[in-house]
């Protein structure tokens, strides 16, 4: 792949467009003016450069390269003929060779589009593994689509036009996403582990200490064996912990890791791709025989989501000494006590203070993490350096009004609790949008016995409020509050506050920041810095250690918490090796 680059980073002008010629279909131009900005350091760098390209262009160019690709051809596309690629690509989706209610399907969907839109349906048919999407996944994916507005479907459009270029240009490269790939393969192999009630439905659930949970610890504890790392065990709350030994006993520790339980009818990458890249990076270095001036710590932690018992974050907590004893007392749905949970687990709650790291032994905590938000997706960039993780204020607010009769009270009479609540969420949506990085957020709304002919007597409405830092976060609740105070004074309504949730903002420390953003660099790409909006198991080593995380991109505009979260093994694959140029960066240091 270097001497390919090389070769093209000398060539003359014509020859390393046309080396680059067909990455987009019928558009020789986008290799022209992404030819001009060599050298380049690396294929991920070129890969910037022909996005940037694109998005150089005027409207109508951009709109005239999506109407150049061939539709999804049923057997013979209209429009534009299919290229060699693209019928390699097609063929390795099985595209035409479906039945005769598939076709028909596919037909009458390609109709559908085409007289929406106005430009044929683009889709990466090799998929976010590069080994090609099933035919169902496709027509999913082509009903799903219809509904979007033009604007936003025009923007996917070139989305995948951009990943149908990356996986051609890796191929004529000879570029293999080897670690990508695996991580991939782990991630879908975990995936089969689900709670009982969620696995017969197709969807993952893996909720804290059940029999999917403690299948997966097993089989990340085999991994990590498989990988090389020289101590592996589970902890008394059920982290999988693995220990790459330095070549001095005496050496600190880096710690890094994530969680691998999950929400409900959960997305296959939130938290465990930050516990499968670091454990690629471990294989990697064992097989080079190579050996690090710090020890290096990965763990998946049992529990951060919250599903199964009402406290969060229970694996990292246990690592800076925040695990409190009436946790274990509480009762989950089925009335099983968390204490019982781990008994049957063979764990042992008296054995949970012994797990509190001693901060003096650790360099920092280090985290890997999808962005489970649309900010990457929609800049064309596959990672950014996290600057704070969002400090949180949660409030439970109801608003009392007087309820009567819809038909018979004046309008200038009323005293609507619910439309009290209405101006608030307006008013949090232009509050939070005016900082720029802050967001606020209604999440619940009810009307308690609620009638259509009935003003609202009562409302009850939550508010979330996030900002990258505590003093931001707490103005944001200041004026919110006052205008639930003056919306409620000029309505003749009272309210009632619970305050439910109160978490601090984790600033990254500028030293692993600075690593991070080195890491980025070193592969040719652009250093994007952003607010994490999620909390994540850094924020909980943030209290004793300094931390700094790396974004992943997600597909599909970023969804997260959803069957439909995805990324892609390319992605993967530079957020491994931004990982490994962290590792080697710090052991220059250490030494």
């Amino acid at each position: 792949m270097d001497d390919t680059l090389a070769r093209l980073n000398s060539a003359p002008p014509a020859d390393a467009a046309a080396m680059l010629d067909g990455l987009y279909e019928h558009a020789p131009w986008i290799a022209e003016r992404a030819a001009q900005a060599r050298p380049f350091r690396s294929l991920a760098e070129l890969r910037q450069c022909l996005r940037r390209a694109v998005a150089d262009a005027d409207a109508d160019a951009r709109l005239a390269l999506v109407r150049a690709h061939p539709e999804l051809a049923v057997p013979a596309p209209q429009g534009p003929a299919l290229s060699a690629e693209s019928t390699r690509e097609q063929t390795l989706a099985g595209i035409g060779q479906g039945s005769a209610d598939e076709l028909d399907r596919l037909r009458e969907l390609n109709a559908a589009y085409a007289a929406k839109f106005g430009f044929p349906f683009v889709l990466a048919v090799r998929g976010p593994r590069g080994t090609g999407l099933a035919r169902r996944q496709i027509l999913e994916e082509f009903a799903r689509r219809l509904d979007n507005p033009a604007d936003v479907e025009l923007q996917e459009a070139l989305q995948h036009l951009h990943r149908i270029a990356e996986i051609r240009l890796r191929e004529r490269f000879g570029d293999t996403p080897a670690m990508g790939d695996d991580i991939w393969d782990w991630g879908e192999a975990l995936a089969a582990h689900s709670d009982p009630g969620y696995a017969e439905k197709g969807q993952l659930t893996v909720t804290y200490l059940t029999d999917a949970h403690r299948a997966c610890a097993a089989q990340l504890s085999q991994w990590m064996r498989d990988c090389g790392f020289d101590e592996v065990g589970i902890d008394a709350v059920g982290n999988v912990v693995g220990r790459y030994l330095a070549d001095r006993p005496e050496a600190p520790t880096l710690l890094t890791g994530s969680h691998y339980d999950t929400v409900r009818n959960a997305g296959k990458h939130d938290g465990r791709l930050g516990i499968f890249v670091p454990m690629a990076c471990v294989r990697e270095l064992h097989r080079r025989g190579r050996r690090l001036p710090y020890h290096l710590e990965v763990i998946g932690f049992a529990e951060e989501e919250g599903q199964r018992y009402r406290a969060t974050f229970l694996g990292s907590g246990a690592l800076i000494g925040d695990f409190r004893p009436e946790w274990l007392d509480q009762r989950d749905a089925d009335g099983i006590s968390m204490r019982d949970a781990m008994a049957r687990a063979g764990l042992r709650a008296e054995d949970i203070p012994a797990l509190r790291r001693d901060p003096a032994r650790y360099l920092g905590f280090v985290e890997v993490h999808i962005e489970q938000g649309p900010v990457l997706y929609e800049l064309g960039l596959p990672l950014a350096v996290v600057t704070s993780i969002n400090g949180c204020l949660r409030y439970q607010v109801q608003v009392f009004g007087m309820a009567c009769h819809a038909g018979t009270t004046p309008m200038d009479r009323r005293r609507d609790a619910a439309a009290a609540a209405a101006e608030m969420v307006l008013y949090v949506e232009r509050r939070a949008a005016r900082d720029g990085d802050s967001v606020g957020t209604v999440g619940m709304l009810e009307v308690p016995s609620g009638s259509i002919n009935v003003v609202p007597g009562e409302c009850r409405f939550s508010l979330d409020l996030r900002a990258p830092s505590d003093e931001r976060r707490d103005a944001l609740a200041r004026d919110v509050l006052a205008e639930l105070e003056a919306v409620c004074q000029r309505r003749g309504l009272r309210y009632a506050l619970e305050e439910t949730m109160r978490a601090a903002a984790a600033p990254s420390d500028p030293a692993w920041q600075r690593r991070w953003e080195q890491a980025v660099d070193a592969l040719g790409l652009p250093v994007h810095r952003m607010p994490s909006g999620a909390g994540h198991d850094a924020m909980k080593l943030h209290e004793v250690m300094p931390q700094a995380m790396l974004f992943v991109r997600g597909q599909n505009a970023g969804i997260s918490h959803n069957p439909r979260e995805s990324t892609t093994s390319d992605d993967i694959q530079l957020a491994a090796l931004a990982m490994l140029q962290l590792l080697d960066a710090l052991a220059k240091e250490t030494t």
